[in-house]
């Protein structure tokens, strides 16, 4: 299955906005003309975890949204999407597509650990940014390895943290089980329970991995058994595995998932709303199931926003919500560009975001970068799953690693 959508509209509006004073170098930056900003991307519309994979539709329905308004710069937005399947080699396949053939600017929210690892020497060999990736590896947030590419979402390593440090606050002498990814995903989450245990990892967690391809983790989490607290270092579709088997052995462990494996629609309702009850992860996103946002302005525009670009989704999968929030913050990038549109500038306004505030952003929690600093978001909120919702509980915790 391949997808391509080119999106595009009426000019003027963001134009202003935009600034279209200095013109883009347009024969020197492919995918950028006098009318057009050209970029594109994969992620998995099938395989293992093609429950992500509608992130897309919203960074989609933010481009329709921005052309409508005028497009940026004088120019419509073009977005180039091909389906992976989550498979590296068919990631690779369809990068170099887009960037030999479709001739993008930049690459954009491309999801999974391994898809993006099969690309990332490519990209920045070539110099094309590779910009808010759909991933939780902390590697990604290495700007010296590879200056072309940026993730976004907190780190993996770094919730691994906060939830080794809310576990231990709870009970100070917990044994911990991991369940983790066999990849860098997973892996972050072995380097965060070690950043907090130190020398008392070994003696104090029980790790067990799988693969991406396995059918199930059942024997994973059955050897598990018996810890006080349970990190699932998973994505979607083992995070909802996880949480019906825990259920089914009467598992008596904390359990905290990625805040990527928390989606309602995607894993709660799969597992199973009152098998899920209790669990723990990070968040933020304002969760578009809580009523605490009913009356709140930034979420009545994602509202707004969903109502007439993506009518046929389900608002509740919070999905979404990440998709629109990169894509609001993709068009923050190319008005910084003020016209200049080539790939040096672009990745260099993305290294440029100072304390930017989105409206589905958690309050307290804002996007950050420098040309040293390539961890778009280094905050995050514990919430707790209530049987109905993810119930907010403590303070906005800054994290960082090592």
């Amino acid at each position: 299955m391949q997808r391509r959508s080119l999106l595009g509209a009426g000019l003027g509006g963001l134009a202003a906005a935009g600034g279209a004073g200095r013109p883009a170098r347009a024969e020197a930056t492919p995918g950028i003309s006098a009318t057009e900003i050209r970029f594109g991307g994969t992620t998995a519309l099938s395989g293992p975890v093609s429950a992500l994979g509608v992130q897309c539709r919203a960074v989609e329905g933010v481009c329709r949204m921005a052309n409508e308004q005028g497009g940026i710069a004088g120019r419509k937005l073009s977005y180039i999407l091909y389906d992976d399947g989550f498979s590296p080699p068919k990631t690779l396949e369809q990068v170099r597509r887009l960037v030999e053939q479709d001739r993008v600017a930049f690459l954009f929210n491309m999801l999974g650990t391994a898809p993006n690892n099969a690309v990332v020497r490519y990209v920045n060999q070539r110099k094309v940014p590779h910009l808010f990736l759909s991933v939780n590896g902390d590697k990604w947030g290495d700007h010296e390895a590879h200056p072309w590419t940026m993730g976004f979402a907190p780190s993996a390593r770094t919730e691994a943290q906060v939830f080794a440090r809310h576990a231990l606050a709870q009970k100070p002498d917990a044994r911990f089980a991991l369940l983790y990814q066999n990849d860098d995903f997973g892996r972050d989450y072995i380097a965060g329970l070690r950043d907090v245990l130190g020398a008392e990892y070994d003696a104090r967690v029980r790790a067990a991995s799988y693969e991406v391809t396995d059918p199930t983790v059942d024997s994973q989490l059955i050897a598990l058994q018996g810890a006080d607290v349970l990190v699932s270092g998973v994505t979607a579709k083992f995070a909802a595995m996880a949480i019906r088997r825990l259920h089914e052995l009467g598992a008596r462990m904390a359990h905290y998932i990625p805040s990527g494996a928390s989606s309602v629609a995607g894993v709660i309702q799969p597992a199973g709303a009152e098998r899920a009850l209790g669990t723990i992860t990070s968040a933020y996103l304002k969760d578009p199931n809580d009523p605490a946002w009913a009356g709140d302005a930034g979420m009545a525009r994602y509202r707004e926003f969903m109502a007439r670009y993506l009518a046929d989704a389900d608002i509740a999968d919070i999905y979404y919500t990440y998709g629109y929030t990169v894509g609001l913050a993709l068009l923050q990038i190319l008005r910084q560009c003020e016209g200049e549109l080539t790939r040096e500038r672009i990745m260099r306004e993305a290294a440029n975001l100072r304390g930017l505030e989105l409206p589905t952003l958690l309050p307290g929690i804002r996007v950050d970068t420098s040309p040293i600093d390539y961890r778009p978001l280094q905050q995050l909120q514990l919430v707790r799953w209530d049987g109905r919702m993810w119930a907010r509980f403590g303070a906005v915790i800054e994290g960082g690693t090592g």
